[in-house]
């Protein structure tokens, strides 16, 4: 049996579709990642997951729980890192822990076993009695991590998991996740618009504008763009795709920032000729910079999709609508 199965999910908020048909699987172990910009419909998919929306239509069974049917079996089956800040940062780590395993109604000797096994893993025992509100993001993050296993879930979903940490607090929250991933097996479907972040998952989705482009493992995705990618910023990029599309086995697009970007499969040995075509036409097209590197899942996603991650102005709108419609009774 699958951990997670979503089947034709959409979630409509009046006229507009901030998930659209969606579909995947999710095997039992696996790190399944959404990747996509902010107000691309991840939060909205893991929201429904969870039972916290109710989809608009498909559905969706979570360790065999259907979460529009059976909401109460979901819950008992996941555990959640939300993307905002969720503890209470007036009491310790422990009493967060205690509170926590109340809700869930874990027994007490349970508790005191699990709290203090987590709370090692996530490096946190020797802090357990400090006040969270005195702790850094990093920690509170890793306590968050080591609240949401505290029940045994079958699923953990983390939304953003390390969205405002620094990259070296980024690594190490996933060095605790990966641990915890080989210690507990648990299942990880995550979000995120970090794409090295990404490359942690077993399997990626990308998605768009509400809709799934691919889903592959991160290797297999990057074997789509194939061979090197070139980036360059000419004094005329029109003129020089042009004359650039004219070489066979070399492919350009636009670039997210006004650059041109070529794949090709010899990319240090096609940087001269390419020199030397450019040159020699009429007029000579100047080359400002250039750069050659492998396909990283960002080149993936810029050709699935045709442009960059964006910003977070979409998703501060998906939220702001969001709270429209549940404040006006529209949220089941």
């Amino acid at each position: 049996m699958q951990a997670i199965q979503a089947q034709k999910l959409v979630r409509k908020f009046g006229d507009f579709v901030a998930v659209d048909q969606v579909e995947f699987e999710v095997e039992q172990g696996e790190i399944f990642g959404f990747l996509g910009p902010n107000g691309a419909g991840k939060s909205t998919t893991i929201n429904m997951l969870c039972t916290m929306l109710r989809p608009t239509a498909g559905t969706a069974l979570i360790d065999g729980h259907d979460v529009t049917r059976d909401p109460a079996g979901v819950r008992q089956s996941i555990g959640i890192i939300f993307q905002d800040a969720s503890l209470d940062d007036r009491l310790s780590a422990r009493e967060n822990l205690w509170f926590h395993s109340m809700l869930y109604d874990v027994p007490r000797d349970v508790y005191e076993r699990r709290s203090a096994e987590l709370l090692q893993i996530v490096d946190l025992a020797d802090k357990a009695d400090g006040i969270v509100r005195t702790y850094s993001g990093g920690m509170k993050r890793r306590l968050e991590i080591a609240r949401g296993l505290l029940h045994h879930p079958k699923v953990l979903f983390l939304d953003e998991p390390t969205i405002g940490l620094d990259p070296q607090t980024r690594r190490h929250i996933w060095q605790y996740l990966l641990k915890l991933r080989a210690q507990e097996g648990v299942t990880m479907f995550m979000t995120t618009h970090y794409m090295e972040e990404a490359e942690h998952c077993d399997r990626i989705a990308v998605i768009d504008h509400g809709k799934l482009v691919a889903i592959d493992t991160p290797s297999a995705l990057k074997a789509r763009v194939g061979g090197d990618i070139i980036t360059v910023r000419t004094a005329d990029n029109a003129q020089a795709a042009a004359r650039l599309e004219t070489v066979a086995g070399v492919e350009t697009r636009p670039g997210p920032e006004g650059q041109l970007i070529l794949e090709t499969k010899s990319g240090d040995r096609f940087i001269p000729q390419m020199m030397e075509l450019l040159a020699r036409g009429t007029p000579a097209i100047a080359v400002e910079t250039i750069s050659v590197s492998r396909p990283t899942l960002e080149d993936v996603f810029i050709k699935l999709t045709g442009h960059a991650i964006r910003g977070a102005e979409a998703e501060s709108q998906m939220r702001t609508m969001m709270k429209m419609w549940r404040g006006a009774g529209t949220r089941r």
